[in-house]
């Protein structure tokens, strides 16, 4: 073989390769510039993601104080109410020591009874009570609603098996007061 002829076979070889390097490099730019646009939208879609996550937990943390807010309000209002109980109570007391007709025990008895009673009106309140006996487990069940238009009153009794032995219920229309 003749010498240009190797040599015009090397060069061809050697940009062959070159060419095969070339579109190669190319094919792995694209590759690469093709995961950077990915990763980025990956980005993109994270950054959206944490922002709603850091307003969910804002709106979270706002309810939670404002139901902490509400919870010490309800507390304080508790407290204010009990003090005028207990206010409004010495005063019937009071009022009965200094009536002749009137026993300042009975007064309280009686206040802490009309008492007990208006805190299940306009709501619902419940009992349970075993009786006396040690070897009896009956349970005796005392409910009481009201809305604006009636007042329910139930009461039941089951026996140490649990089946219903009393079933008794009472509705009256509501007096406006």
């Amino acid at each position: 073989m003749d010498t240009g002829v190797i040599i015009a076979i090397v060069v061809g070889a050697l940009i062959l390769l070159a060419l095969l390097w070339l579109l190669g490099r190319a094919g792995r730019n694209r590759r690469h510039e093709t995961r950077r646009v990915e990763a980025r939208e990956i980005r993109r879609e994270a950054e959206v993601g944490r922002a709603q996550a850091d307003k969910t937990r804002a709106e979270a943390e706002a309810q939670a104080a404002e139901a902490k807010r509400q919870d010490a309000l309800a507390r304080e209002r508790a407290a204010s109410a009990e003090e005028q109980h207990a206010e409004a109570r010495e005063r019937h007391i009071e009022a009965a020591k200094k009536d002749p007709d009137a026993d300042p025990d009975e007064a309280a008895a009686e206040f802490d009874a009309r008492h007990s009673a208006a805190t299940t009106t306009g709501g619902t309140g419940t009992t349970g009570a075993t009786t006396g006996d040690d070897d009896d487990q009956s349970v005796e069940h005392y409910e009481r609603t009201a809305d604006s238009d009636v007042e329910r009153e139930r009461r039941f009794e089951r026996n140490d098996e649990g089946e219903v032995v009393r079933d008794d219920e009472y509705e009256q229309p509501r007096t406006n007061r």
